[in-house]
């Protein structure tokens, strides 16, 4: 219905983890964009088929890019955007110092662009030492619940 009434592009996919959520979204082309982190889809390989399937049926990447997923997940999302035909835009937060005091990252943002660097491989690399002088602090979303309370996914 959003569809219907809407001339704006619609990206959808936060939450979303698999080619199988994404199936009647992309097939009947009710989103522009697929919204999935790299991290949380099973890797780059997985990601990537994901959108190859979407570029099938006209639809770009807007690969999820928060402070919630580390640099090697952001990096592994910059370079698969530079792998694929159909990409669309790259949501981008700059991790904060100590983040990067123990992932230290190649790529760069300047003036809206992203660059990938020059190290190879993904260009991150993690300081073992530097980690251990920072606690880690588990956190979770809430749980999702239906108004009668019954646990729902995301």
């Amino acid at each position: 219905m959003v569809r219907q009434h809407s001339t704006t592009p619609l990206a959808i996919g936060e939450v979303f983890n698999s080619v199988y959520d994404y199936q009647t979204l992309i097939t009947e082309r009710l989103i522009d964009y697929v919204r999935s982190a790299v991290t949380h889809t099973g890797g780059i390989s997985a990601m990537k088929k994901l959108l190859d399937f979407a570029g099938i049926y006209g639809i770009k990447s807007g690969m999820h890019g928060p402070t919630d997923i580390s640099p090697v997940g952001m990096a592994a999302a910059l370079h698969l955007d530079l792998a694929i035909h159909n990409f669309g835009i790259q949501e981008y937060m700059p991790h904060n110092d100590t983040t990067l005091e123990v992932f230290r990252t190649s790529y760069t943002f300047d003036r809206g662009f992203l660059h990938p660097g020059e190290t190879p491989g993904l260009g991150v690399e993690l300081d073992e030492k530097a980690a251990e002088a920072f606690d880690f602090t588990s956190a979770y979303l809430p749980v999702n619940r239906l108004q009668d309370g019954t646990i729902h996914d995301w």
